[in-house]
């Protein structure tokens, strides 16, 4: 049990306390850590398991080596809980993360100068590593470069790209592979089974070590025979390590170590320090450790919200605190549209689905379950998905729904215009996470997509605003003989037993005709639309709402003739301005000669968006009803019924 005098993270406010501490401290440190970081989410939510299985090995980096003149590089920012706390952020602002004026939940430079870069998504820290190794190098600063990468992120193309140029005489450069075997949910595909089978047999590293030594003794080429020497104990190592995999990339592989014995990772830390060629270490760690139930099941631990269930953590600590189980809430669209394509299936039993590494977040577990030689998960590997939904659709008599997040389709969007769309193949897109990710922030903001997804040739674009009509969709897109995308954001919503509704693409739905002003509204902002009309039906203004489903082909017949009577629009989208929906009303509106109407755009303004609340993130970039209300009246001249302070806003039009 730990008592009241063996508190060591109060004291631990940055690095330097970190290294004043015995080795023999580390592992209660980590307890507290441990602790910390249950505590804290058991009230804010944020990533659990995954922070739980990687205290030790960022703890050990930060006793053996000098951040921020060492360089860090985080490959999935949800990772660097431990990180944030002893880099000066174990203060209020932790116990706030996620939250309004808050920490980030993902590394973030303007926090601190231990984080380098905004790290969103796995698979681009190498590369990011190598750059900084090379200008370090060229600048003669001696600082080492630490690349801290997750086991999944080894499916990803962009890895494989940077381990191919990593030069073998690469100084002061060390990657920290953090296995778990685990993404989000289980790794997929080879690289994970290579992994599985290494060892680091103690006989070829002592063969390897006097192999070098004899060989550096030889007068004037012993350097060079030493080099050819490394290539020669790869050889060596063949007889008794099945899969040297990182060897021939020029790597020094060290391990399998024990991720969670923080006295050797240090020891083999200062070991390896000033080594003159690039080091891998591989760690083996249990992702969630520290919490039986993350343990036992850390994909549903790998996010977890606040204030559900709770349970007891089994750390050996007086104040060991209660977190939480994630509970079943109401119907979302990502669990409608895992419902549905189970229904597909069973209709249409050649439907393939592919995900890259996300079949539990888009609730396709119970696919992969019932219809396991139809799914496909390529793991983290977004261009890839795209391009193998392209190439299977192409002979294939049946659909293949390539289901991704927003933010990870920008990953592939050469593949999407090259390999599909310009293919004229018919893969259908459900594209998840489609909208403001609010707790997430700036990275996992799904509010780009429309702005290319709109520019390519014969594809259909729509996005439903119910449950109903997601499964109308996703139906009707069997029939869709080209590309489709149905995008869809990660929120509660209406549904029923309804038989789905066959729809053909650009067909929009009038919910309230009206006289006044026309609101347009994208999927699930038309209840802030709905909430907009009764303010001004207060007001004696009658507005007419649209709901335009289709994106992309517009619905030009009905919008035409709405336009005969309304000459004051506003839309309503959760999408970047630029590209969006605006973007789409406001070039019909010139092309088709209504270009004197007067337009005020809702959606997300033209800058990067941090993390926040849904309430403060609307209200920030007046999408919260009251504004739009404040500028609906003030822009198009109306008058309200009872004065009441307004600010005045300049009259837009479409041209």
């Amino acid at each position: 049990m730990m008592t009241e005098t063996a508190k060591f993270l109060d004291v631990v406010q940055s690095p330097e306390h970190l290294r004043q501490l015995s080795p023999n401290d580390l592992p209660l440190l980590a307890d507290e850590i441990r602790h910390k970081i249950i505590s804290v989410l058991s009230k804010t939510g944020g990533h659990l398991s995954s922070n739980l299985g990687c205290v030790e090995l960022s703890l050990a980096m930060h006793y053996v080596f000098n951040s921020p003149e060492d360089k860090f590089v985080f490959d999935v920012g949800h990772q660097c809980y431990t990180h944030k706390l002893i880099t000066g952020r174990n203060d209020q602002r932790f116990c706030s993360i996620r939250k309004s004026e808050g920490l980030s939940g993902f590394s973030n430079p303007e926090e601190s100068p231990h984080d380098l870069f905004y790290t969103g998504h796995a698979g681009n820290a190498l590369s990011l590593a190598l750059g900084l190794a090379e200008t370090e190098k060229q600048q003669q600063t001696g600082n080492h470069v630490l690349c801290f990468i997750g086991d999944a992120s080894l499916s990803c193309g962009l890895t494989m790209e940077a381990l191919n140029n990593i030069p073998d005489n690469l100084e002061n450069f060390i990657i920290i592979l953090n296995d778990n075997k685990m993404s989000i949910s289980e790794n997929v595909g080879s690289t994970a089974r290579i992994l599985s089978k290494l060892l680091n047999h103690p006989t070829a590293g002592k063969l390897r070590d006097k192999l070098g030594k004899w060989l550096r003794k030889i007068p004037r080429c012993g350097c060079e025979l030493e080099k050819r020497g490394r290539r020669v104990s790869i050889s060596v190592k063949n007889l008794f390590c099945s899969a040297p995999f990182f060897e021939q990339f020029g790597l020094s592989y060290v391990g399998p170590v024990d991720g969670h014995n923080i006295t050797k990772l240090v020891a083999l830390l200062e070991a390896v320090k000033n080594q003159p060629f690039p080091v891998i270490i591989h760690a083996v760690t249990t992702k969630g450790k520290g919490l039986d139930d993350a343990q036992e099941n850390p994909a549903a631990y790998h996010g977890v919200s606040p204030n559900f269930g709770k349970k007891k953590s089994h750390l050996q600590s007086e104040d060991c605190r209660e977190v939480v189980v994630v509970t079943k809430k109401s119907e979302s669209f990502p669990q409608i549209f895992g419902r549905t394509v189970c229904e597909l299936a069973t209709i249409h039993p050649s439907l393939s689905i592919v995900t890259p590494a996300m079949s539990l977040g888009s609730c396709l577990e119970d696919f992969k379950k019932t219809f396991p030689h139809n799914f496909y998960d390529v793991g983290i590997a977004e261009g890839h998905a795209v391009a193998f939904s392209g190439g299977m659709a192409k002979l294939k008599q049946g659909k293949v729904i390539c289901s991704i997040y927003s933010t990870f389709l920008l990953r592939a969007l050469d593949n999407l215009f090259h390999d599909v769309c310009m293919q004229k193949i018919p893969v259908i897109f459900a594209i998840d996470r489609a909208g403001l990710a609010f707790e997430d922030g700036r990275s996992h903001h799904g509010i780009y997509d429309l702005s290319f997804l709109r520019t390519m040739p014969d594809m259909i674009v729509a996005q439903p605003r119910n449950g109903n009509i997601l499964r109308d969709l996703l139906f009707s897109a069997m029939d869709w003989n080209c590309p489709t995308a149905i995008r869809y954001p990660k929120v509660a919503t209406e549904t029923s037993d309804q038989i789905p509704v066959l729809r053909n693409p650009g067909s929009a739905e009038i919910l309230h005709q009206g006289e006044d002003v026309l609101i347009i509204a994208l999927g699930h902002t038309y209840k802030m639309a709905l909430q907009l009309r009764a303010k001004l039906l207060e007001q004696g203004i009658s507005p007419t709402v649209m709901d335009p489903i289709f994106v992309k082909p517009l619905d030009t017949h009905t919008l035409g003739i709405l336009l005969m009577t309304h000459s004051k629009i506003v839309t309503i989208e959760e999408h970047a301005l630029k590209g969006g929906l605006a973007s789409e009303i406001n070039d019909f509106l010139i092309s088709f000669g209504f270009g004197k109407s007067q337009v005020l755009s809702f959606g997300v303004p033209d800058q990067f968006l941090n993390h926040d609340s849904a309430d403060v993130m609307y209200k920030s970039i007046g999408m919260d009803v009251d504004t739009m209300f404040t500028k609906v009246m003030t822009t198009f001249g109306f008058r309200l019924r009872h004065s009441s302070p307004y600010v005045k806003y300049r009259i837009t039009s479409a041209s």
